[in-house]
């Protein structure tokens, strides 16, 4: 589970709060990684009328989804207010009208994922784009998402896992220093939070991304332009610093350039219908299995072997 010492809201908000203007700038691999994620739901009949983008930023994901389901209404929340003013407004006629209509709109709010400013069962989709990562209480978002859900309603979302700028840490640890990088929490504990959140049938992938940098200084630009660099003492800013973890990182130079690796996480799950539709798949509502002893019926006796 992540270092709870990493999870200042208030540092969280401010490191956001100074990424949001270069943000959309270094976000190409914000939107490939959401663009694989909606390609999960080619495989799955829906047709939602309301979702939620969790952790919405600069409105990567929301764009997408508004141009995927162009009629439904999407609710953008995010932590910082600076992310949300830099999604993109459309000054079109057209999109005025369909706003006004409660049609293909992106409204947002400025709010917190573990306590969300929605009532319960409003959203048919909730999805998160490689937000989770900054939840201090994962399972509580987790929670918070199964609250707005309607029932039969679906989460999907990414993050990154453990071995995300591994490297990174590599370098750090080999000169004695805690990696700068944000820590990640584990797929398989995950899928776990969202059983014990209440959600049914999770489904988790996992894949691993490589970008190559010329120098370190362009990593670490993106890392801070993206808020994932978890900076913790003063001493891990200065040039110091960075020659020293330059020194150890060229170690790793492959065909003349710097790799950093990204571990990225993908998850569904489902929030369970009505108490009957889960005895009749087998689970609970917590999506446990049941388990079915039978005791033989008056008047009938067995033997081990099955004569009667």
């Amino acid at each position: 589970m992540p270092d709870s010492s990493s999870f200042d809201k208030q540092r969280i908000r401010r490191n956001f709060t100074r990424a949001a203007a270069a943000y959309d700038a270094a976000g190409a691999v914000s939107r490939e990684i959401c663009a694989r994620l909606l390609e999960h739901l080619d495989l799955m009949r829906l047709a939602p009328e309301r979702i939620l983008d969790a952790g919405s930023g600069t409105g990567v994901a929301a764009g997408m989804l508004i141009r995927r389901y162009p009629r439904a209404h999407v609710s953008a929340i995010d932590l910082t207010l600076p992310m949300l003013r830099a999604q993109p407004r459309s000054g079109k006629w057209s999109g005025t009208v369909r706003a006004a209509l409660g049609r293909g709109a992106v409204h947002p709010i400025c709010g917190d994922f573990e306590r969300l400013p929605l009532r319960s069962g409003a959203m048919d989709l909730v999805v998160s784009n490689l937000a989770l990562h900054w939840s201090e209480q994962p399972a509580a978002a987790f929670a918070e998402m199964l609250r707005v859900l309607r029932a039969g309603g679906l989460l999907a979302f990414t993050t990154f896992g453990p071995d995300t700028i591994k490297e990174l840490a590599q370098a750090s640890a080999s000169i004695g220093e805690s990696t700068p990088a944000h820590r990640f929490i584990d797929m398989h504990d995950l899928g776990d939070l969202l059983i014990r959140s209440g959600f049914a049938a999770p489904v988790m992938e996992m894949e691993y991304l490589t970008l190559t940098y010329a120098r370190l200084e362009d990593l670490l630009h993106d890392l801070r332009a993206n808020g994932a660099l978890s900076v913790r003492r003063v001493g891990l800013r200065t040039p110091r610093w960075r020659q020293r973890i330059a020194q150890r990182y060229e170690a790793m130079r492959r065909d003349g350039r710097l790799p950093a690796t990204l571990e990225v996480v993908y998850g569904h799950a489902w929030k369970p219908e009505e108490e009957r539709s889960h005895r009749a798949s087998g689970l609970t509502r917590e999506g446990h299995a049941i388990v079915r002893f039978e005791r033989p019926r008056r008047g009938s006796s067995r033997d081990p072997s099955g004569r009667a």
